[in-house]
């Protein structure tokens, strides 16, 4: 089974001060030690690299890149997901809901997969398995 990793999980994880610090590193160090195989987008890529090149500088996009990213299969967002992320997201008309979630939110369908690892309650109000619980 594969696991979707938002970018929510990915700064918790890096983030010594994230208020889900301790539960996203618990949760990490379980699905590496379990050997799961985990995925994520490229758009969630951009969106993680901005927002810890941004806060936090180069070295955390370096950590990121050297010792997270070779456990990621990356997901390509083509221009017909791209459209599907497009759609909900104008169809949902919330400020608070983005792009990259849609985007997600339509891979996840399209891959069968039903368990993301985030911090973020749309996943879990669209159906999916959120973990950590």
């Amino acid at each position: 089974m594969t696991v979707f990793v938002d970018t929510s999980a990915f700064l918790a994880v890096l983030n010594a001060d994230d208020r889900f610090h301790l539960a996203a590193s618990r949760c990490w160090e379980e699905l590496i030690s379990t050997e799961q195989r985990l995925a994520c987008s490229n758009y969630i890529l951009v969106e993680t690299i901005a927002l810890l090149q941004n806060r936090f500088g180069m070295e955390a996009v370096r950590v990121f890149e050297n010792d997270v990213l070779p456990i990621i299969d990356i997901l390509w967002v083509d221009w017909d997901t791209h459209s599907l992320g497009v759609s909900a997201l104008l169809a949902a008309d919330r400020r608070n809901l983005s792009l990259v979630d849609c985007t997600s939110f339509a891979i996840m369908r399209q891959s069968n997969m039903r368990q993301v690892f985030v911090f973020d309650v749309h996943f879990a109000e669209l159906g999916f398995e959120v973990i950590p619980k």
